[in-house]
């Protein structure tokens, strides 16, 4: 009896992933009758796979988590960013890009098989405990991590305020594991902060880009400019792993007048999709710079690509990740969500950054970085796009560039120096550089404003 109610699920569930196959483009034209058959004996291979192990496996099956676990390996078998999401997880990422999470504040991704970290969010327990860029999880608590999705290590890393998680981290010239005990603690990801580090010169970070990004910007413009005007500014994009593309695509925005921000190119219609500029542009003149690094990522790339292609601000520092794909997020039923790549973007130029990342104008390596790894190679050790597993070649979208462009598109608060953030700037070689530029941009145009008015 035990036997023939589980053939009984198995079968039923076979039958329901057999009549979900048109709703899932199965009966397109584009897919051959040849085709639809061999997708059929596959899944009548995983049913019979699926029966054997519920009835000979050591220990007994649990079926939903099986069946999530091969859900997961059919999409990491894609690229490396698309994934399923568990409801607590997609409810997790609703949180995280509604502007806050509990856990400890780390971007992570799998590089050469194994659990890496991107970068640590600013002000974090993770940062606060020095976890870097590169930093290998080998363990979270007592379960290793060589089988283990992002997604299912977000999961075993967040809990409950003031809980406790121990990770276990290799970082190259280590010669063994360093245990991390962390307290999680709410992530609040402020995603903008701003000061002005010298007259007139406004420097802004922003750490990701979330719902609320844009609004929070333009209301710390307009607290930074009751205090003084600003005649030049740095944008700080650097360890920003990304984020929403329409807060990207707003921010890119605000400097520019006219012009293509980026472009979408996927496989169906409404995944071709151009972003242009608006002419009002609140900071459309204002000097800029904007500093980039390794962990500058995604939608980072997008708003750094914008500006370089148009040459309205200077881009400094180190090559960007290299991530030139889009994911949309689609609810599933039950509270899951399915995390998929759609399409990939090009910068106004046609550039695809995909496993190349943005190359800065003035590349400029943080004094600090090198160092601590004088002994090790370069920045080639950060991890980046072209490091995942199973990313998409650069060569392999270069068709996807042709696009009929339209010339129209379709339709922080100011903080005082409490948390010692100008101290931190001073000793930020990267910033200094970005300051001297904009120090002799703003003299140069103060002599010229002085020889016009003499004439």
């Amino acid at each position: 009896m035990k036997f023939h109610k589980k053939l009984h699920i198995l079968t039923f569930l076979f039958v329901v992933m057999t009549f979900a196959l048109p709703s899932l483009g199965f009966s397109s034209p584009e897919v051959s009758q040849k085709e639809r058959e061999q997708i059929y004996r596959k899944l009548e291979l995983f049913s019979n796979v699926l029966s054997i192990l519920q009835e000979n496996y050591v220990e007994e099956i649990n079926i939903e988590e099986v069946v999530d676990g091969a859900i997961n390996g059919l999409l990491l078998s894609l690229d490396p960013h698309s994934s399923y999401l568990s409801p607590e997880s997609f409810q997790d990422l609703q949180e995280e890009t509604s502007g806050s999470f509990t856990g400890i504040g780390i971007e992570i991704t799998i590089k050469n098989g194994k659990l890496t970290v991107v970068s640590p969010i600013e002000d974090t327990p993770a940062d606060n405990a020095g976890l870097k860029a590169n930093d290998t999880i080998v363990k979270i608590g007592e379960r290793w991590t060589d089988d283990m999705s992002p997604m299912e290590a977000v999961k075993e890393l967040r809990g409950p305020k003031g809980s406790e998680v121990t990770i276990s981290i290799h970082r190259q010239g280590w010669e063994d594991l360093k245990e991390f005990t962390l307290v999680r603690d709410i992530i609040p990801v402020q995603s903008v902060r701003s000061v002005f580090i010298d007259e007139g010169i406004a420097y802004v970070r922003i750490t990701n880009f979330q719902s609320h990004t844009t609004d929070d910007y333009i209301e710390m413009l307009a607290t930074l400019q009751e205090s003084q005007t600003i005649m030049a500014m740095i944008l700080d994009l650097r360890n920003n792993p990304g984020g929403l593309l329409n807060q990207a695509v707003s921010i890119a925005d605000l400097f520019l007048e006219s012009g293509l921000i980026v472009y979408t190119k996927g496989r169906t219609e409404e995944q071709n999709i151009v972003f242009a500029a608006h002419q009002s542009g609140t900071l459309s003149e204002v000097p800029l710079i904007v500093l980039v690094n390794e962990g500058s990522a995604s939608a980072s790339e997008i708003v750094a690509g914008a500006i370089q292609d148009h040459k309205r601000g200077i881009i400094l520092g180190t090559r960007t990740f290299g991530k030139g794909s889009v994911q949309t997020v689609i609810p599933l039923q039950g509270g899951a969500g399915l995390r998929m790549t759609t399409a990939k973007y090009f910068t106004p130029s046609g550039r695809s950054i995909q496993a190349q990342g943005i190359v800065p104008d003035i590349e400029v390596p943080y004094i600090a970085y090198i160092a601590e790894q004088e002994n090790e190679q370069s920045s080639s050790a950060f991890p980046r796009e072209a490091d995942l597993r199973n990313h998409f070649l650069n060569s392999e979208i270069e068709k996807l560039k042709e696009l009929s462009v339209p010339e129209e598109s379709p339709s922080l608060d100011q903080i005082d120096d409490k948390d010692g953030i100008l101290s931190r700037l001073e000793k930020d070689n990267q910033v200094q550089m970005a300051l001297n530029i904009l120090k002799g941009v703003n003299l140069l145009s103060s002599d010229k404003a002085d020889l016009k008015s003499q004439k």
